[in-house]
């Protein structure tokens, strides 16, 4: 009768066990990006100083904060500084109006405008043609605002390049720059020229990466240019388009603080008044700390608690959004 060998056992495995083979592992990989820690540092301490030790003020929000006194002396005043938007403060609600309407308008109009640029550049077949359009749409995002400002007001001014046009050919002046009914249009004007090229880096990146062979397949089943733009580029784009558009739900209610703030004279404030230029002269101009600072928080939190909306709700229609929960 055959008797039963047991299996000869198996050598042991050089390293030690796995979570030990593991440490080792990294060890050569740590020692490799050693150097790129160390130029992480500072953009970690940047990042940790200017953007969460500053929260820490928002409990200005819930006290009669005076500059002279500090935080740690401030006497306390619970939530009173949440009067003007609990109460509905004509000044506070004409701001929130105005920013509603400016990010209503940015989000129709602005937010197109870098996916028809990209897709319109992407359609060019001459390269040199490409990186030289290119170049021409990104340079107005390195202006400051200080700039872009002074440019419009050179060309569009009482005395500005159009007026002068029309008054030399007695044909009156058309007031643009100092117009509240003007306003709102020359801020998004101003937005789609300075930033609509740069924004058309991150879908062009993401068109390059559409396999051509999809396009080539639609073609031969006799697909014009607009039904391959509509079943294959556009596709490659939704969750992009989703991402940002959740992205930009965060900043919905700031649309744009030194831009308005320069023009705000000419037009006065019941037509430029908005939630960013509301905290600063209702806070550092007027004094009122506090107010500002608790106006501040609230659009801080409804940024918050419209990028997670958002996000859920692109969960439900099968996109990634921002993060996977």
């Amino acid at each position: 009768m055959a008797t039963l060998q047991r299996p000869a056992a198996r050598p042991a495995e050089k390293g030690g066990p796995p979570g030990r083979r593991g440490l080792r592992s990294l060890r050569p990989r740590h020692r490799r990006d050693t150097a790129l820690f160390w130029f992480l540092i500072p953009g970690l301490v940047a990042v940790l100083l200017f953007h969460y030790v500053p929260l820490l003020g928002n409990v200005i929000a819930f006290q009669d904060y005076q500059p002279f006194v500090g935080i740690m002396h401030s006497p306390w005043s619970g939530l009173s500084n949440f009067d003007v938007i609990v109460n509905g403060d004509q000044l506070f609600l004409r701001a929130l109006v105005n920013t509603l309407e400016l990010t209503l308008i940015q989000v129709v109009f602005v937010f197109p405008v870098p996916i028809v640029l990209a897709l319109a550049l992407n359609s060019l077949v001459s390269e040199r043609i490409k990186k030289w359009v290119q170049n021409v749409l990104y340079l107005p995002h390195f202006l400051s605002w200080v700039v872009i400002v002074a440019l419009f007001q050179q060309m569009l001014g009482n005395t500005g390049m159009l007026n002068l046009f029309l008054q030399s050919h007695d044909m009156g002046t058309w007031n643009i720059i100092g117009n509240p009914d003007f306003f709102k249009t020359l801020l998004t004007s101003q937005v789609i020229w300075k930033d609509a090229g740069w924004g058309t880096i991150l879908f062009l990146a993401a068109l390059s990466r559409v396999d051509r062979d999809l396009y080539e397949a639609s073609a031969m089943d006799g697909a014009s240019r607009w039904k391959q733009t509509w079943h294959v580029t556009l596709p490659a784009l939704r969750g992009l388009v989703i991402l940002l558009l959740i992205l930009r739900l965060g900043d919905a209610l700031s649309v744009g603080f030194e831009q308005i703030l320069l023009q705000q004279t000419a037009v006065g404030l019941d037509s430029s008044e908005v939630l960013d230029t509301y905290v600063f002269n209702n806070g550092i101009v007027g004094g009122q700390w506090g107010v500002a600072a608790a106006v501040g928080l609230v659009k801080g939190v409804v940024g918050v608690v419209l990028v997670l909306g958002a996000n859920k709700v692109a969960h439900l229609f099968g996109e990634e959004g921002v993060y996977r929960s």
